[in-house]
């Protein structure tokens, strides 16, 4: 079938305006021919099963809306009762009571149908039908013995609100208190638990390897390559032959260089730098072929595909490339001969690339660079890194000064900034956390960020022109809806959100971040802005990157990391060597399509690995600090509490229940509580003074008992003292 029909037929049926079809119809719409019409009336059968569209008594297809049902995801709450999120963008979330699930699953894909209408006060009720998918099949969690024929698997993920039981026959070794993998085998049903048996028993509840081990389990990532996939990698390793070295452009003997963290040792990317005669910036940067290496339909591809994404989980990596490639034939390690791909780009004194130049080249990289060092030499003139690293001084000067143009430019566009602290989590030979503090964005850092930015663009652009079917960067302008409730909290502020909130600017939302810059309210503002906003993703589609306020992005510097990256440069490669025929042209526009779903879900997978991981880490560190007092700010507010952030990113919740000076009402519209009868209120961004009352790594959760406000005077007459 055709790449994006699916998206188009359901968008068709999905339009206000749509009349509804037969399936003979909506052939001729899409323009099957004949030889396609039994796969195409099978392709619709299939979306009917998945719930996407319904078929009338008259044989007409319509949406399940008009039908009267709600079909998407459905979303558990550990209390019981959950929502189902739509499958049309921008409709409300469906609630569904406890006593209306009818044995759906957390992410199980359910048709439901709306009993109570929505009202200005609340939103639409309704009961789960069918489970059109069921999404989990292997639970995570831990196995308690109940006796000795029975016990139960307590799920790590909170959503999964229901126990799993698990018959003796099916213990498969496991004792009391073991984290196990569980098969559910039941689904369950109004008036029982589902069934499981236990798979894998991955080690004692505790333990930091056994806890870092589920929350990889928990989101499907996969560790292990198969020893297919790493013995082509053995197989591919080999010394470039002479041949490859002869028909590349040679830039060995160019001052290249490469500038990463400490630990890092998939180096993707160097750069070089001159200043041409016309005062020009020339930026080279370079990139590992790893399609050099890794061929399309090989055993690496396919592997590397399924993952799409290395992840970092504080001191473990997953690869989405064996070692072999990742930290060997393909890493940029310096005084090596390497394979790359390059962009060569003449940059203007205003950051425009007047001309560019990519080719395939080789590289000998002259220095392998740390953030620290390169900062060290911009921002404290470190003698001893400059005399060390002397014939690459005058690089970092240019560099820096090319860098401080591109940001100028970025933001003149009206490119978003937030400027949110990440942390950093330092472990020591034991894995123990010994502190966690907030990562620091040096002047190097910021530099190889701007020069991966402008390739990206430059790349992105040279291939929209040329109409080939390409992996683009998006992230979609925000909804009038999110626009109007962010407009309506920064005026009560006094700020205002300039111009069309059906169809916002960037430079709306950073004149509002300017503005607020450095007062007490641009924590509160920021974070509400950053949620208004939505998630950037991968697509064959070239829509802009509103965050970046960039017409064409994509991500071409990493693909040692991100499948993406791999995927554009194959086409690159084709493109520059003249292999895209008509017929690799329709085969390209079906592999990108699913290359970029698949990319964007494996990378939001990863996300939240990274963030399980992080919160398990800070529990860790906070379990011995309770009743200690610390300064925080307030990073979110809800109905049921407030979620306040320590300097070093910890974060935790102080629950309205706790707070017994008053009677606390939380307003949606201000993400504000106020006291019934004090008037007092807290909000988004105010400073307040906590005490840890208790650490729940299970749930990994802190709680906070809220102390007070830290009022504008008392922070002045701190500064002072110190």
């Amino acid at each position: 079938m055709l790449p994006g029909l699916k998206e188009n037929l359901i968008g068709l049926i999905n339009e206000s305006a749509y009349n509804p079809l037969k399936k003979e119809e909506l052939a001729i719409i899409f323009d099957i021919h004949a030889s396609e019409m039994p796969m195409f009336y099978n392709f619709l059968d299939e979306l009917e099963e998945d719930g996407y569209i319904c078929t009338t008594k008259k044989g007409k297809i319509i949406s399940p809306n008009q039908m009267g049902y709600f079909v998407g995801k459905f979303v558990s709450h550990r209390k019981g009762f959950g929502f189902v999120e739509s499958d049309v963008e921008y409709t409300q979330d469906l609630f569904i009571p406890a006593s209306e699930i009818n044995g759906a699953m957390h992410n199980d894909r359910v048709m439901a149908e709306i009993v109570t209408a929505a009202t200005d006060e609340r939103r639409a009720e309704g009961k789960i039908i069918k489970v059109i998918q069921r999404e989990v099949t292997k639970i995570i969690g831990t196995f308690q013995l109940s006796n000795k024929n029975f016990g139960f698997v307590v799920p790590d993920n909170k959503k999964f609100n229901k126990d799993i039981y698990v018959p003796k026959r099916f213990f498969s070794g496991a004792k009391d208190n073991d984290k196990v993998v569980c098969e559910i085998t039941v689904w369950p049903q109004e008036d029982r638990k589902p069934e499981g048996k236990v798979v894998e028993v991955l080690g004692q509840k505790g333990e930091r390897g056994v806890e870092i081990e589920s929350i990889i389990r928990e989101h499907g990532l996969p560790e292990e390559f198969p020893k297919k996939v790493l013995d082509e990698a053995e197989f591919v390793a080999v010394p470039i032959p002479e041949e490859e070295i002869e028909r590349r452009y040679d830039i060995r003997d160019l001052k290249t260089f490469t500038i990463d963290g400490e630990d890092a040792k998939d180096l993707d990317d160097a750069v070089s730098i001159e200043i041409l005669e016309n005062g020009n910036f020339y930026l080279g940067v370079h990139i590992a072929d790893v399609t050099h290496y890794v061929k399309e339909k090989s055993k690496l591809d396919k592997e590397a595909l399924k993952r799409a994404t290395s992840v970092y989980l504080v001191d473990k990596v997953i690869p989405m490339l064996p070692k072999t490639l990742s930290n060997g034939v393909c890493s940029l390690n310096p005084f090596e001969d390497k394979l790359t791909l390059s962009v060569f780009m003449e940059i203007d004194h205003k950051g425009k690339v007047v001309k560019y130049d990519i080719k395939e080249t080789i590289i000998n990289s002259k220095a392998r660079m740390t953030y620290t060092e390169v900062s060290d030499i911009l921002e404290k003139d470190d003698e001893k890194l400059k005399s060390t690293f002397s014939n690459l001084v005058q690089e970092f000067h240019d560099a820096e000064k090319l860098a401080r143009i591109l940001m100028e430019r970025r933001n003149r566009r009206g490119a978003l900034d937030f400027d949110f602290p990440e942390a950093k989590i330092i472990l020591n030979a034991e894995g123990e956390v010994v502190d966690i503090k907030h990562y620091e964005r040096r002047i190097s850092n910021k530099m190889i960020e701007e020069f991966m930015l402008i390739s990206n663009e430059t790349i992105a652009e040279h291939y929209f022109w040329l109409g080939l079917p390409f992996l683009y960067r998006i992230h979609e302008t925000p909804s009038p809806e999110k626009m109007e409730t962010l407009g309506k909290f920064v005026s009560t502020f006094g700020y205002a959100i300039k111009g069309d909130t059906e169809e916002v600017h960037p430079k709306a939302l950073q004149a509002i971040i300017a503005q607020i810059k450095g007062k007490r309210e641009e924590e509160a503002i920021s974070t509400i802005m950053l949620r208004s906003l939505k998630q950037a993703r991968y697509s064959p589609d070239c829509t802009g990157h509103f965050g970046l306020a960039a017409k064409y992005y994509s991500h071409f510097t990493s693909p040692i990391r991100r499948y993406p990256d791999l995927q554009i440069h194959r086409i690159i490669k084709e493109q520059l060597n003249n292999k895209i025929n008509p017929k690799r042209l329709e085969k390209l526009k079906v592999i990108v399509d699913y290359a970029a779903t698949q990319s964007s879900e494996r990378e939001r997978a990863a996300e939240l690995a990274e963030r399980d991981v992080h919160d398990f880490y800070k529990c860790m560190y906070m379990l011995d600090k309770i009743g200690e007092e610390y300064d925080g700010i307030v990073s979110s507010v809800t109905s049921f509490g407030m979620f306040i952030e320590l300097d070093n990113t910890v974060e935790g919740l102080s629950r309205l229940a706790d707070m017994n000076d008053d009677y606390y009402i939380y307003d949606e519209m201000t993400y504000t509580i106020m006291g019934e009868r004090t008037k007092k209120a807290y909000k988004i961004g105010d400073p307040v003074r906590i005490k840890v009352a208790g650490v729940n790594v299970d749930f990994r959760e802190i709680d906070f008992q809220l102390l007070g406000k830290i009022e504008e005077n008392d922070t002045q007459n701190q500064s002072t003292e110190e």
